[in-house]
């Protein structure tokens, strides 16, 4: 696109002077103070965070704005009408010392009732010009290889709305499925996870930052990150540009509202202004408040069209196209602050000679069923939810050995269909510098010799001796890993998972689970020698029940918990016939929801089952029924419920009677028993009872799954079912209400 600067310099009180370069000529001509207050009032009237023209598409105020802005610039000398003619379309750079002038919405310039902006043939593209400087130089390389994108949302905890970031990473990948894209996610949404994983690729890696969430104006603007528990923290530009650490990438996307808003009528730099200033090459942002399906589709718009060889200023008007052309009304919110930097392509088109192919293989393929060939878990564009439990694992499998909660394995544990597996294969994705090796269900000395064939090893050499080495059965176990890990694998991290484990890994002893004979030597030496060498090799580990970790090993318990209410609502969504927009009755789904009880894998099945059209309304919920019966069936093949105490039995019914998640102390309310503490424990290991982790307070809190709850019915009278529910309620009260209120004293 061809490049020309206006600039709208303030003289006096009273006058200011507008100057246009194009090809090093300089054009001027003086501006009446009184046009410009009453331009500023014009937009601030109707472009608004509260204006209701600016969200609906075609609105006749916003185009009538729109030319009133063009005859602005355009004046008695037709500078606009002289350059909107270059079929190559015009990046106008806006430099100026009146803020309030720079801050207007140009991206609504329009002639003869046709917006600029949007135009395919012809577009102009304004750009707030926030630095005379090239941080990058004159010239930039373009690389020959695929695009590289850092994306990190944040979601702290009780921030409204609930952002589906899920499916913002799913529709980029999806949008450059075809020209390929390295998307490295960072995933504890914080600001010091962003600074380690940007030290970690290095200066240049990345082309891209994304940053995906809410945003702010407090005095200033913020982005809403997060702490480690998830907590919200509001971080300035100057917070951002500290944790990059002078790492820019020739991108930075700020997808948040108000990200482009700039305090007070423009007297105070907007968040991506600032982020120029403090020298990243371009940034993107929006004015005002964005939907976040608008955000995520030109995002995926964006990185399809750069990711394809396209330049920095023709992408940004081609994914605003696409927005335009579907009657989105935030077409117009998006902004672009630069720096002088070339606006130039970041990487070469797909076929280029030489280029590098992307070299990403999605973790569900690892995860393939032996009959089938399908994959097991969900993928990535299906995948929601498990933030905080991801954000745990991710700090326990990248914490240093020895350090406080590290570990050499991590273990899911839960009931059936929660995801352990897709939770795994979700784990691998985040972890992309690991080699993945994967093995399901029982596994032996034979089957575990196997990893040679699934690590890629430096040379064929290495391969040859990790082989002979594991086939030397005279040496013992352990120090066999610990050659492999101070040799072949010594320059090679890898994630060794161990998913479904309690099939043929696992005997019963005493009520519960320990290690079989065949399993226990090899997982002990595995952790043993990945201790021993200090290897950045971690296990994985995913079982239905909980059992004893071998001596002188450390391994991390994660429970699955079953969905939350916002997971299971994007779950919801991303189901063909569950979903409220489709035409299945909607009793049929209310009925399916409640008895899927949030178990994503259920959620998947009746999904199905809701989809035969060959059935009435009666019958459908009759299906519904016995599927639920088959999955409770499935997941308890082994009569678990029916073998343990009637106490332990009664236990779980009575606190099934409350509806969410309760601390230890509301179960013990329930549950005013002698042995309450070893049912605890002997229910948690067989994924009879759900142990999570409360995200305010860390402390573990309970929950049965409402799946077992046709199980229970032959339990409790009315009377117990009602004495159940009163002492939970008064548990609760006291430990949510009362010992909640500031300044109360501690009950006695």
């Amino acid at each position: 696109m061809e490049r020309y600067d206006l600039e709208i310099f303030k003289q006096t009180t009273d006058r200011s002077e507008l100057r246009f370069t194009r090809d090093g000529k300089v054009e001027k001509r003086g501006l009446d103070q009184a046009a410009v207050e009453a331009l500023v009032a014009a937009v601030a009237q109707h472009y608004s965070e509260g204006s209701p023209a600016r969200r609906v598409f075609g609105s006749a105020l916003l185009r009538d704005l729109g030319e009133r802005l063009y005859r602005f610039l355009d004046g008695d000398e037709r500078w606009l009408s002289n350059v909107s003619e270059d079929p190559r379309g015009v990046a106008l750079r806006i430099l100026t010392a009146e803020e309030r002038l720079r801050h207007l919405p140009w991206e609504l310039l329009a002639r003869d009732g046709a917006y600029l902006a949007a135009s395919r043939q012809r577009p102009l593209l304004p750009i707030r010009a926030s630095s005379r400087v090239a941080t990058l130089g004159d010239s930039v390389t373009v690389h020959n290889r695929p695009l590289r994108v850092l994306f990190m949302a944040t979601s702290p905890e009780g921030t409204e709305p609930v952002l589906n970031y899920e499916a913002e990473e799913a529709r980029i990948l999806s949008a450059t499925a075809n020209t390929g894209t390295e998307l490295v996610v960072e995933e504890s949404g914080t600001l010091e996870g962003l600074r380690f994983t940007a030290e970690s690729y290095g200066a240049g890696y990345f082309d891209v930052l994304h940053l995906s969430g809410h945003a702010t104006i407090d005095g200033q603007p913020r982005f809403l990150v997060e702490n480690e528990l998830g907590g919200r923290v509001l971080a300035s530009a100057d917070d951002i540009a500290q944790a990059m650490f002078g790492q820019w990438p020739r991108l930075v996307f700020v997808s948040g509202c108000l990200t482009a808003g700039a305090p007070g009528e423009g007297t105070f730099p907007s968040m991506s202004e600032s982020l120029v200033s403090a020298g990243a090459p371009m940034v993107l942002g929006w004015a005002l408040p964005v939907g976040d399906v608008s955000a995520s589709v030109f995002a995926a718009h964006l990185y399809q069209f750069l990711a394809g060889g396209k330049p920095l200023d023709l992408s940004v008007v081609l994914a605003r196209h696409q927005l335009f052309a579907v009657q989105n009304s935030s077409w117009h919110l998006l902004r672009v602050y630069a720096d002088a930097s070339p606006l130039t392509p970041v990487v070469t088109p797909l076929n280029t000679s030489g280029r590098e192919r992307i070299r990403v293989r999605h973790a569900a393929d690892e995860f393939l069923d032996q009959q089938t060939h399908l994959s097991r878990v969900a993928s990535r564009a299906d995948f929601v939810g498990r933030r905080r439990l991801i954000q745990r694992c991710l700090r326990i499998l990248k914490q240093p050995l020895g350090s406080p909660g590290s570990a050499q394995a991590l273990v899911l544990q839960g009931m059936g269909g929660l995801g352990k597996s897709t939770l795994a294969s979700r784990l691998l994705e985040r972890m992309p510098t690991h080699q993945r090796v994967v093995w399901f269900g029982r596994v032996d000395i034979t089957k575990f010799r196997e990893l040679t064939s699934m690590v890629a090893f430096e040379t064929m050499a290495d391969r040859d001796d990790a082989a002979a080495v594991l086939a030397r059965d005279d040496v013992d176990l352990t120090e066999r890993l610990k050659y492999l890990f101070r040799g072949p694998l010594g320059r090679i991290s890898c994630l060794f998972v161990f998913d479904d484990f309690e099939d043929g890994n696992l005997d019963e002893r005493d009520g519960g689970h320990v290690l079989s004979g065949e399993m226990a030597p090899i997982l002990a030496a595995l952790l043993k020698a990945i201790d021993d060498t200090n290897s950045l090799s971690r296990v994985i580990i995913t079982s239905r029940y909980r059992f004893p970790q071998p001596a002188g090993t450390t391994m991390q318990l994660v429970p699955l918990e079953t969905f939350t209410k916002v997971e299971q609502t994007k779950k919801i969504a991303n189901l063909p016939n569950l979903r409220p927009q489709s035409p299945v009755d909607t009793t049929v789904k209310a009925r399916a929801i409640a008895a899927a009880s949030g178990n994503p894998r259920l959620l998947d099945w009746l999904d199905k089952i809701i989809a035969d059209t060959g059935l009435d309304v009666p019958a459908l919920i009759a299906a519904i029924e016995d599927k639920a019966a088959e999955f409770r069936e499935s997941i308890f093949a082994e009569k678990l419920l029916g073998t343990q105490p009637i106490e332990l039995q009664t236990m779980l019914a009575r606190l099934n009677v409350v509806e969410l998640p309760v601390p230890l102390a509301t179960v013990h309310a329930v549950h005013d028993h002698p042995d309450a503490d070893r049912h605890i424990e002997r229910a948690a290991q067989l994924g009879l009872l759900e142990e999570g982790l409360d995200p305010e307070t860390g402390e573990p809190r309970y929950y049965v799954s409402n799946v077992l709850r046709p199980l229970f019915e032959r339990l409790l009278t009315a009377d117990d079912h009602q004495q159940a529910c009163a002492a939970a309620a008064r548990s609760l009260y006291q430990i949510w209400v009362v010992n909640d209120r500031p300044g109360d004293p501690a009950p006695l």
